[in-house]
């Protein structure tokens, strides 16, 4: 993979773009700390159902590239309503966590058009039980938000981990 790196993969009439991405450390590393700065404007409003299929997650051996399948919702998997995910993780009516709050950004759909940006911040990643073939390596990942059959954005990411 040679880095972190990001591109936008949709049709340039996508209505929500990301505009910067940047991850550190590189290998991110799990459990671990890690630095996250980003922009995204959307010229629409993003409501639930808010579908992302996860088109592909590949994982490099040696000089191939294997496609992971969808298990216990880590993969190449589709989730249907991201919405009702947030709703179960930050309970609707709860605040927003930080650094989320400080800077404006929404936890909860719809996220209403606009610009959204989030400086450099720290998040603490826990030390979570990946499955075996999810731990150290490069990937690459394609990704596809959607609502309503309408393709919002489309996201390309290549990193490397380490746990």
């Amino acid at each position: 993979v040679g880095g972190f790196a990001w591109e936008n993969c949709g049709d340039k009439k996508n209505p929500v773009v990301l505009q910067s991405l940047s991850v550190a450390p590189d290998p991110i590393s799990i459990p671990g700390s890690l630095r996250v700065s980003a922009a995204v404007s959307s010229s629409k409003t993003m409501t639930s159902p808010l579908k992302v299929h996860v088109l592909v997650v590949e994982k490099a051996l040696g000089d191939l590239w294997i496609q992971l399948p969808c298990i216990d919702q880590i993969g190449s998997c589709t989730y249907n309503d991201v919405c009702a995910m947030l709703d179960n993780l930050i309970p609707p009516g709860t605040t927003c966590p930080e650094p989320l709050l400080t800077y404006g950004i929404p936890c909860h759909c719809p996220f209403k058009a606009g610009s959204y940006s989030l400086p450099a911040s720290d998040f603490d990643l826990p030390d979570v039980e990946l499955p075996s073939f999810m731990t150290n390596g490069n990937y690459r990942v394609r990704a596809v938000a959607s609502s309503g059959g309408e393709e919002l954005a489309c996201v390309k990411l290549a990193f490397s981990l380490q746990s």
